[in-house]
């Protein structure tokens, strides 16, 4: 039992950062899923790792509620009538986001916020200060920066002031993704530019892209994680390629024996997780969601998420020089591809009979990794601090983009000088849509708000925390390990 006395004893952690961390140690006491023991040896070499999902799943890992139902039908359970007025609309969804579990006891998903809210706009100077205290709320009590919310691809009255608060507001919670398509208005996008710069939200995605994928709409959640609404994932479990790559000799090996092996464990247990959360653990039997059908288990997923595909690489071309990596030599390049063409190849393959949003098919997603990395990088993303000019950065992250439906993306670092010229990130936006980039992640140089890899932290809370002091929000601690493995805050400065 010392990891109990050590959070009852904890001087920084929160109360409420207390009883979830006990939780978490009551949930990890019981052994209910059937694991081989050559999954607990690859798991325990760090090749296959379960993302602190817990031993015995009892709720999904992301769930993506149908708000606009919600709007329209109130909630029995909750004693909500259908809102008449944005306050009555607001209060509704505050309400309705104490009672949306996820793998971090938080909603990773509130919703298209601009769409849901638009119906309610009346009074510009009412709805702004409105909208205001429903962020600062927000901020101060779902207290984990993987909460996100969407806004676009259609240029709405309330965008622009859910904007226009986040710029003033400057909060690290929650993180909001801005839909594009061609028909959303230049100077939408660089709205959400000017506020990205500022606050490191929202991130762009191509709604091009992403909207064929799914049957029906999808939300971003969490980090950048497409998903189907009314639905959702039951897990995300990922492999770490650089890990994988060391057990090998050469290329053949890795692709003809290490990563089929190594998909086949990560598959079967992806299965065990949903086969004990959809058979044994009653939640779909007992959450209210599913009964007013604001989720469906006929619209859920999973994931299989990978990181350090340029270190795997990299460990069959390194000779010592920067050219020879990942990012700068074509074969190694072209490697790398077909590592992700294979693992796609065999994840297609395999029909996941619960995955029944996604046509019983697991989805591959480019995993932002955790703070206690090293030595690999997120997804398939460039190491920083060998990252190419942004011209050649943009075309070799895009190749990679259409393997990962449920997200993948890169995040780049701009200087001042852009916050006076927009329409320069909004070229470089359109640009990497059009080499087919699913997602672009963006901050200024000086903002204290800053992107760690798929969620938010402030600068200033990260400083607080290095010192000893107690911080509201909980993911601070992950940025602040990110930063000292990764150094993410040492991306490369975009002029």
């Amino acid at each position: 039992m010392k990891g109990v006395r050590e959070v009852l004893e904890s001087k920084i952690l929160t109360y409420e950062q207390k009883v979830l961390a006990l939780a978490r140690l009551a949930e990890d006491s019981v052994h209910p899923l059937r694991m081989s023991d050559e999954l607990k040896e690859t798991m325990e070499k760090g090749i296959i790792c379960d993302l602190n999902e817990g031993h015995a799943p009892y709720r999904p890992r992301y769930i993506v509620p149908d708000y606009p139902l919600f709007m329209a039908q109130g909630s029995a359970f909750l004693e909500l009538s259908p809102p008449k007025t944005l306050d009555e609309a607001l209060n509704n969804l505050l309400i309705l986001y104490k009672h949306v579990p996820s793998i971090t006891s938080f909603p990773v998903y509130i919703g298209n916020l601009d769409t849901l809210l638009e119906p309610f706009m009346s009074d510009e100077s009412k709805d702004y200060e409105s909208l205001k205290r429903f962020f600062i709320h927000i901020d101060r009590t779902i207290t984990d920066s993987f909460c996100h919310g969407n806004v676009g691809p259609k240029a709405t009255k309330a965008g622009q002031l859910i904007l226009r608060v986040q710029r003033e507001l400057e909060t690290s919670i929650p993180n909001l993704t801005m839909k594009v398509n061609g028909d959303t208005p230049d100077s939408f996008v660089i709205d959400g530019i000017n506020t990205a710069l500022k606050t490191a939200k929202p991130s762009f995605a191509n709604d091009e892209i992403f909207a064929p994928e799914f049957t029906g709409d999808y939300g971003i959640v969490s980090c950048y994680n497409g998903l189907p609404i009314g639905g959702g994932s039951y897990t995300l479990i990922r492999m770490n390629l650089a890990k994988l790559a060391q057990t090998t000799k050469n290329k053949k090996e890795f692709l003809d024996q290490a990563l089929p092996m190594a998909a086949k464990l990560i598959i079967g247990y992806i299965d065990e997780r949903i086969r004990y959360l959809v058979e044994e653990s009653n939640f779909f039997e007992s959450s209210f969601l599913v009964r007013e059908h604001l989720i469906n288990k006929d619209k859920f997923t999973a994931m299989l998420g990978v990181i350090g595909l340029a270190e795997a690489v990299n460990h069959f071309y390194d000779d010592g020089t920067l050219e020879s990596h990942f990012g700068y030599n074509a074969e190694a390049d072209d490697f790398g591809e077909t590592i992700i063409e294979t693992l796609d190849q065999l994840v297609k393959e395999h029909q996941s009979v619960y995955c029944l949003g996604t046509n019983q098919k697991i989805l591959l997603h480019a995993q932002v990794g955790i703070d206690t990395d090293e030595g690999a990088s997120p997804g398939c993303r460039i190491p920083i601090g060998e990252e190419p000019p942004m011209g050649t950065h943009l075309k070799q992250s895009a190749r990679f983009h259409k393997y990962f439906p449920s997200g993948i993306g890169d995040v780049f670092r701009f200087d001042e000088t852009v916050e006076r010229n927009p329409e320069y990130m909004l070229d470089i936006i359109k640009g990497g849509f059009e080499l087919g980039m699913r997602y672009f992640s963006a901050y200024g140089e000086n903002a204290d708000v800053v992107r760690i890899t798929g969620y938010l932290v402030k600068r200033s809370e990260i400083e607080k925390l290095r010192q000893d002091q107690q911080v509201l929000r909980d993911t601070v601690a992950l940025g602040m390990g990110a930063d000292d493995n990764q150094h993410v805050l040492s991306r490369k400065l975009r002029k």
